[in-house]
């Protein structure tokens, strides 16, 4: 069916236009929340859409519909939307490159999914949780299956299909006048989660995080969670977006090959990883999928385009054009980001320390500096190489960019946050200031 909109879509702008580019998006998506241990909230739904960019004259056009009945009208619109736009000879569409397969991000039991079965793998979680002492705040569940076209008048013509699930807890828990939160995911391309498993983590961390002790202000050698991580890297990240280079929002900029991290990372964005949460044959511009590797051996060494912002700095893209939907233009976003370090410690060798399992406030990060001041969540001293007390309320602060010069691994579970792909984190010498 997506061949044959695309077909007649192509038919209603090839002879109005320059250059098109013509996205079809197909989704199926099963969600569920619960608020408290009570299901308040069901959705299932099917949706197809298309948008149409073209160039006319080296101006720009864009339009999208969901109403299959005016692909017409849309097509029509695109180009109308042209006369909006000033000239720009920095836009182009992606030519024909040979394709790279991707492997394992499609799970056929989706297939055979219904929201029935959705409902009880949701409760037997509140369930699990409920009988583990803990009063759950929040839950959800999410399976999606996706199915997407990419054509243009170069010739370009790539099909993608993937599945992703998803499941969250969070709880609170009360003993002696305290009070004790927690909260945690899993993701997959498969339908392999273990509710069971996240529920039983869930309310261990907060029985955990119960009976805090207050901690003294000092530097100690930080553990950052997979989410306090993933919180603080965001910023770090952003500066390797080829748009914040151009426009000087980057401090990154200029900077290729010079030495940005500890030298035992390298980072990579691999599209093309399988069971990867954002592999894909091609991003959402057509650009063939490639891995690329923005910090080798802790240098610098590539940022992250798609195809217009390439153009303007004179660059290849580097396939990472993505699209929200079809409601949308491409955008410049990272893939899957492995973080690989060539050694790693154990929590064995942290003397003084701190593990915190998330941060609050990682948004406020500047995002030109990297200066930061996070308060840490589910946070717990380090003494000996072992885990102590529950911390009481604390604030880590640093700058982002002095962390990862000094990161290293620790010998943890590998695991996929967003597009984290990370093991737990150590920083020494940060700053930790107690709060009573």
């Amino acid at each position: 069916m997506i061949y044959e909109i695309a077909e007649k879509a192509k038919k209603e702008v090839e002879s109005n236009c320059d250059t098109f580019e013509i996205y079809i998006d197909e989704s199926k998506l099963i969600e569920l929340d619960s608020k408290q241990n009570e299901l308040n909230f069901a959705k299932e739904e099917i949706e197809t859409g298309i948008g149409i960019r073209v160039i006319k004259d080296n101006k720009i056009g864009f339009a999208f519909t969901s109403n299959l009945d005016k692909i017409s009208e849309t097509a029509r619109q695109s180009i109308e939307n042209t006369k909006l736009n000033k000239i720009d000879e920095n836009y182009s569409f992606a030519e024909v490159e040979k394709v790279n397969d991707v492997k394992n991000v499609y799970d056929k039991k989706f297939d055979d999914l219904d929201l029935g079965e959705s409902v009880e793998l949701l409760k037997s979680v509140i369930s699990q949780a409920d009988d583990s002492g803990c009063e759950v705040t929040g839950s959800g569940f999410s399976a999606s299956a996706g199915r997407s076209l990419i054509l243009n008048s170069n010739g370009v013509s790539i099909e993608n299909k993937g599945t992703g699930f998803s499941i969250a807890l969070s709880v609170t828990l009360q003993k002696d006048g305290e009070i004790a939160t927690a909260y945690n995911s899993q993701s997959s391309r498969f339908y392999d989660l273990d509710g069971e498993k996240l529920a039983n983590e869930v309310c261990d961390l907060a029985k955990s995080s119960l009976n805090t002790k207050p901690i003294e202000t000092d530097n100690y050698s930080v553990v950052l969670d997979y989410y306090a991580a993933t919180g603080l890297l965001q910023t770090f990240i952003n500066a390797f977006d080829g748009e914040n280079v151009s426009r000087g929002r980057s401090i990154l900029k200029e900077r290729i090959g010079s030495e940005i991290a500890n030298p035992t990372l390298s980072i990579i964005d691999n599209p093309l990883l399988e069971k990867g949460m954002y592999s894909t044959k091609c991003d959402d511009e057509g650009s063939v999928s490639k891995a690329t590797e923005l910090v080798k051996e802790g240098k610098l060494n590539s940022f992250i385009y798609d195809i217009y912002t390439a153009n303007k700095e004179s660059v290849e893209t580097t396939s990472n054009g993505y699209r929200g939907s079809y409601l949308t233009t491409p955008k410049i976003s990272p893939s899957n980001l492995e973080f690989k370090f060539s050694e790693m410690k154990d929590i064995s060798e942290i003397k003084k320390g701190v593990l915190t399992t998330s941060v609050l406030g990682a948004h406020t990060a500047n995002p030109i500096s990297g200066d930061f001041s996070v308060e840490a969540s589910n946070a717990f001293k380090i003494e000996n190489g072992e885990l102590g007390d529950p911390i009481n309320k604390a604030m880590i602060s640093g700058n982002i960019f002095e962390i990862m010069k000094k990161v290293e691994g620790l010998n943890s579970e590998i695991k996929q946050y967003g597009s984290f792909i990370i093991p737990k984190l150590l920083v020494h010498d940060l700053r930790v200031v107690g709060q009573n």
